[in-house]
């Protein structure tokens, strides 16, 4: 698995050094200062964690999934082998029902 993130990696990094054009431009006066496309400051780089963590904060990024009420129940079926067989044929509330009792 390692491997062959290594291996996508250098293959991105191989098609960014061709389309990035000859190797002796000098990059403009604006870039040098910067430090570089490569690189950025620790102001830079902190602004965008912050804008990441305000966004997923926010609630406009995925929202955290609600727990289902029925997850402890639909293990002890799980864990009956009649009861999960009968789940699978019957639907897990039924079943539950006819060896347990109501839900």
């Amino acid at each position: 698995m390692r491997s062959l993130m290594v291996l996508a990696l250098l293959a991105v990094a191989a098609l960014c050094l061709c389309l990035a054009g000859p190797a002796d431009a000098k990059p403009s006066s604006a870039e040098f200062r910067r430090g570089g496309a490569a690189f950025v400051s620790k102001r830079e780089g902190s602004e965008v964690v912050r804008r990441l963590r305000r966004y997923l904060d926010s609630g406009l990024g995925a929202p955290a999934p609600y727990p289902d009420p029925l997850e402890p129940k639909r293990e002890v079926c799980e864990l009956n082998p009649n009861c999960d067989e009968l789940a699978d044929h019957i639907g897990f509330q039924e079943a539950y029902q006819r060896f347990y009792g109501p839900v």
